[in-house]
């Protein structure tokens, strides 16, 4: 069987042919010089010519073995490239991710979590779609996103839920409502107030749990908004109220006000993912999220976290 160019062939003769001395090579490689010698000469066999000139003033390099120190130190270069780039890829640092997420998520501390990431992951080609959580669901099962926020998500087969946030409901009033000076607001409060709200196809359970703090009664919605940021702003002009999740209080528009509501009812962020998928940057990116969002912030608590 013919012998075979190996990893330490090559680093044995670039240290000798760096050094020009077959002692000096081997000093450095922590091995005698016998066997150094033995390599190299094992090596010019598999090359079938020589690489050094072995004088009695000293070594030097072939025109053979000349061309073959570029080649060897790029053909390493490479080696130590792609060894570099799998563990960047088996520890989550390289890649690409891509993320789904509800707008109202983007109101609560996961942004921090994303800056962290991105310094801490600057490789990896981070990718974000904000979709309503109805869209969301069939995404992930395709495989169009890799990891989703979604509001209020449903257990769906084939994917993997987890709660990370519950927040109370706050009431969005206009600042010149009635109840605008009240710290909290009661549900029946709201009873015949008109409702700007969104489509429950956007979100089924999302939009259950919202109904559910209007106990006794069925909210009169007059409007319907795709998004929080147009929803506010149609309330500040007088269209009518709304409940929200507490995050929402974060998004300041002139002439609206946010109120506690006194209700037992919460609204949840859940992480949709498939179960067992083969993509690290997804754990690494986890990892962080879950660190960002286990501080327990006024409305909003940490799930599992005792109330």
């Amino acid at each position: 069987m013919k012998p075979k160019i190996e990893l330490r062939h090559l680093r044995y003769f670039l240290a000798v042919a760096e050094t020009l001395h077959f002692s000096k090579a081997a000093a450095q490689l922590g091995m005698a010089q016998p066997p150094l010698s033995q390599q190299i000469r094992s090596l010019e066999r598999i090359v079938g010519y020589p690489l050094f000139d072995r004088t009695t003033r000293g070594v030097r390099l072939t025109k053979v073995g000349q061309y073959f120190r570029e080649r060897a130190q790029n053909t390493l270069t490479k080696v130590h490239d792609d060894l570099e780039m799998a563990r960047r890829l088996g520890s989550g640092q390289e890649g690409v991710l891509t993320v789904g997420f509800s707008g109202s998520v983007m109101l609560t501390t996961l942004p921090k979590a994303i800056e962290r990431y991105r310094r801490l992951c600057p490789r990896v080609e981070l990718r974000l779609r904000e979709m309503v959580t109805a869209e969301q669901t069939p995404a992930l099962l395709d495989g169009t996103l890799n990891l989703g926020f979604l509001r209020d998500a449903e257990p769906q087969d084939g994917l993997s839920m987890e709660s990370i946030l519950r927040e109370r409901f706050i009431a969005v009033l206009p600042a010149r409502h009635k109840l605008a000076g009240n710290a909290v607001v009661r549900p029946e409060d709201l009873r015949n107030e008109p409702f700007i709200l969104f489509a429950r196809r956007m979100g089924p359970l999302a939009f259950d749990r919202t109904l559910a703090c209007c106990e006794g009664f069925r909210p009169n919605i007059v409007q319907e908004a795709p998004q929080w940021p147009t929803l506010v702003r149609l309330v500040a002009a007088g269209l009518g109220i709304s409940l929200a999740p507490a995050c929402v209080a974060n998004f300041a528009v002139p002439g609206v006000v946010y109120k506690r509501v006194r209700s037992p009812h919460w609204t949840s962020i859940d992480i949709g993912l498939k179960p067992q998928l083969d993509n690290p940057a997804v754990e690494a990116f986890l990892s962080i999220v879950r660190k960002q969002f286990s501080r327990k912030s006024g409305d909003s608590v940490p799930f599992g976290m005792a109330q």
